[in-house]
């Protein structure tokens, strides 16, 4: 599994910075979040990005089978 908020923030125009703003989550979490697509959030935090961009959880993450893990990392 990997998370695709990088893509999620680029696809809306939104920075790292206004992320961390917008769902009220802690610097070091959001940052790690939009830098590493291995690091996966809390079901807390993911509660936050869902409730503060209205989104399901599959728009920022994805699973994909292991044997594919290293295609695009």
């Amino acid at each position: 599994m990997r998370n695709k908020i990088k893509q999620f923030l680029e696809s809306r125009g939104l920075s790292a910075y206004r992320m961390i703003q917008d769902a009220k989550i802690s610097d070091t979490t959001g940052y790690k979040l939009a830098a590493d697509s291995t690091y996966i959030p809390s079901s807390k935090i993911l509660e936050a990005l869902c409730e503060t961009y209205r989104i399901q959880p599959g728009e920022i993450l994805e699973w994909f089978p292991a044997e594919d893990k290293s295609e695009d990392d």
